[in-house]
């Protein structure tokens, strides 16, 4: 596979905000989120059909498919962020422009539902992309430090990031042993699992997958995990990073029922890979930018992580 990495950002870049899933219910947010990318430094120029409303949909696939096209081929624009997540993006991936993708690359972020688009750029294009801290919910609001400083410097540095050295309070626990190398796959749970038997599901041999997900009870996480299991993905892949699982417990407490913890647990005894769970990344303020993509080193023993190579040129 041919590797691209976006440039990296400069002061005076030109940032597009996008919503390729669903639409923002707080419009000022827009407002607050480039207010906090302009006193960085940066331009910022919004997306022509941000604030149109399909549904749970931030308009028509055909208006959402047409802002990101538009912010790809404009060449003033080198880094484009999701506003937010929600539903929508994997009704795009069949009507990307993937020619138009590679010969414009730029850095890409968001999570969640964005997965999708993320995927479908790794294995379509090569491209490096970021599951990291999105305009709308993130930037939005103050900011988390560890979120805000481990996401600028990998979209603006050009050397190696190395280490993640993880905040305070942060216990990373590690379910099984062991040290691998690989490239980055993963994101949303339940968007990784959709991908499955598609032209955009990523290949997993030699990588490091990262999994997480918010507001699915616990048996439903069981079901997806084990669809993974029997397609032969934690068999093929060299380590497995879990995050938070936000809001994942039975709807009915009196029932018996597993907890995430249990099935993670289950799933690493399987898998028999390295394995680190408890991860600051997901649906929360403290959360690493993972770059889908990038050469990592993974040290279970000591629930270490290190990025062998800086994400962007």
């Amino acid at each position: 596979m041919n590797i691209i990495k976006p440039k990296r950002l400069r002061h005076g870049d030109l940032i597009g905000l996008v919503t390729p899933a669903s639409p923002i219910a707080d419009p000022p947010r827009i407002e607050r989120a480039v207010h906090y990318l302009e006193r960085l430094g940066y331009r910022v120029t919004v997306g022509e059909r941000v604030g149109k409303v399909h549904g749970y949909l931030a308009g028509a696939d055909e208006e959402r498919l047409a802002d990101l096209h538009a912010m790809f081929e404009d060449q003033r624009v080198k880094a484009i962020i999701a506003l937010r997540g929600g539903y929508g993006t994997p009704r795009l991936l069949s009507k990307l422009n993937y020619r138009l993708i590679s010969r414009n690359p730029k850095i890409l972020v968001g999570f969640s539902d964005i997965t999708a688009l993320q995927l479908a750029l790794w294995r379509q294009c090569g491209l490096i992309t970021f599951h990291g801290p999105m305009a709308g919910v993130d930037m939005a609001d103050t900011i988390d430090g560890f979120t805000e400083e481990l996401f600028w410097r990998t979209v603006t540095s050009t050397k190696k990031i190395g280490r993640i050295s993880f905040p305070p309070g942060v216990q990373p626990s590690t379910l099984h042993p062991g040290k691998a190398v690989g490239r980055l796959v993963g994101g949303n749970l339940s968007i990784v699992v959709s991908l499955l038997g598609t032209h955009y599901f990523p290949r997993t041999t030699d990588a490091v997958l990262f999994l997480e997900d918010i507001g699915e009870e616990p048996y439903r996480v069981d079901r997806m995990m084990t669809q993974l299991r029997n397609a032969k993905v934690f068999s093929k892949c060299n380590a497995v990073l879990t995050g938070q699982f936000s809001d994942c417990l039975p709807k009915d407490q009196a029932k018996p029922s597993l907890s995430v913890e249990e099935i993670l647990d289950e799933v690493a005894r399987h898998a028999g890979r390295p394995f680190i769970s408890n991860l600051p990344f997901a649906h929360l303020p403290q959360k690493m930018t993972l770059p889908i993509g990038l050469r990592v080193q993974v040290d279970a023993s000591s629930a270490s992580i290190q990025y062998l190579e800086s994400a962007v040129s």
